[in-house]
């Protein structure tokens, strides 16, 4: 076998992991952002997940992965050249063993390089073959580069997204690199596991962030056929448009959001407010009253500083919460109740989820550091037994 040795992170083996994936192998083609989380989902449930990495220096080559952090926690990673006759070989030998293959490849390049689906499962027939990619495996744009902000625009996901009279912003990369991505893939390849205990057979999972993205969009349709999303972008109930599904601007720069969308929390966003006799408030869901509700509503929140309006409105049913840095989340109480995030290797991170109570995961392993912590491929195939 070839391979770098070296030292290791986590342990090794399916016993070493807890949670309802213990006992699943996945074999992960490094790769950036969609895939990596898809398989940190796996991971943080139990599955055992080998990231191949390309041999050489981090961050080298399409293959290479980014260091630590989140999303390449909890694996093990070994090192193969698949440009090679040999790495190809003792990476079917892995496939042999695993129920699962996640790449990220543009579509053809895996067949090209020798471990396209056909191959892989003529030697491991009930294997899950699961393919990331961001236009999929055929259509008109299948081959072409792509990013987040791409795949929204084409599936509709992007257009709405804005303030009124503005041009179109994508949020952060989160919707078709995570949820519109790696998250579809992670239930790509739970459904095709799923399945394979009813027909002892793998299949292809073809997730595309297109796809992902569109399916994300489905509410939105709903709201699109039954005429409740007909104003221009920004002008809507969940846009922006509805001055009670906002975010304001406190006294001390911070901000407090806003979802009170039925008329119950209404009300009592208008009692924290300090506006709820007041007889001259437009309607609720009268549009043309809106522009003037917001600024009353901006006029109150600027008021006071974040932390005041948060303990204005703690025990008050308003759907009203702080706004939140990603560096002061895990601080929150709840948050902290629910240990919604945890410490891994020194550094806060989200927790896995969701939560099970007879089969609950580990705590996440650190990220492997590809240096330091590689392991050559004979050394996981002894610790993964041939399926009896």
């Amino acid at each position: 076998m070839t391979g770098s040795a070296g030292g290791r992170a986590g342990e090794p083996g399916d016993a070493a992991h807890r949670g309802p994936l213990a006992g699943v192998r996945v074999v992960e083609l490094a790769s950036l952002a969609p895939a990596p989380f898809g398989c940190m989902v796996l991971a943080d449930l139990g599955a055992d997940v080998v990231r191949v990495d390309r041999p050489g220096a981090p961050g080298a080559g399409r293959l290479a992965a980014p260091t630590g952090g989140p999303l390449q926690r909890g694996r093990r990673v070994t090192a193969l050249d698949l440009k090679s006759p040999a790495g190809v070989a003792d990476l079917l030998c892995l496939v042999e063993r695993a129920d699962v293959l996640v790449e990220a490849y543009r579509p053809g390049v895996a067949e090209r390089l020798g471990f396209g689906p056909e191959v892989c499962q003529e030697r491991n027939p009930g294997l899950v073959y699961a393919r990331m990619t961001g236009w999929g495996q055929h259509g008109p744009l299948a081959a072409r580069a792509g990013h987040d902000i791409d795949y929204l625009a084409v599936a509709g996901a992007l257009e709405p997204l804005g303030r009124a009279g503005e041009r179109p912003y994508a949020p952060m990369n989160l919707l078709a690199d995570f949820g519109g991505g790696g998250m579809l893939l992670a239930v790509g390849v739970l459904a095709a596991l799923l399945e394979r205990e009813r027909s002892g057979v793998g299949q292809v999972v073809d997730a595309a962030m297109v796809d992902g993205s569109a399916l994300l969009t489905s509410f939105l349709h709903g709201l699109l056929g039954s005429g409740l999303w007909a104003a221009p972008r920004g002008r809507n109930m969940f846009d922006g448009g509805a001055p009670f599904y906002d975010t304001y601007a406190t006294a001390d720069g911070g901000f407090m959001a806003v979802g009170a969308v039925e008329p119950a929390f209404y009300d009592v966003l208008l009692t924290g407010l300090g506006l709820a006799d007041d007889p001259d408030l437009p309607a609720q869901y009268d549009p043309d009253g809106w522009d003037e509700l917001r600024q009353r509503f901006a006029a109150r929140f600027a008021e006071r500083t974040r932390d005041e309006w948060t303990a204005v409105f703690t025990d008050l049913d308003a759907c009203v919460a702080p706004v939140l840095a990603p560096g002061e989340a895990h601080r929150h109480p709840h948050n902290a109740a629910r240990g919604t995030f945890v410490d891994v290797g020194g550094e806060v991170q989200p927790a896995p989820a969701p939560r099970f109570d007879r089969t609950p995961p580990a705590r996440p392993a650190p990220a492997p550091d590809p240096e330091q912590d590689v392991i050559p491929a004979a050394e996981i195939l002894a610790n993964w037994p041939r399926r009896s």
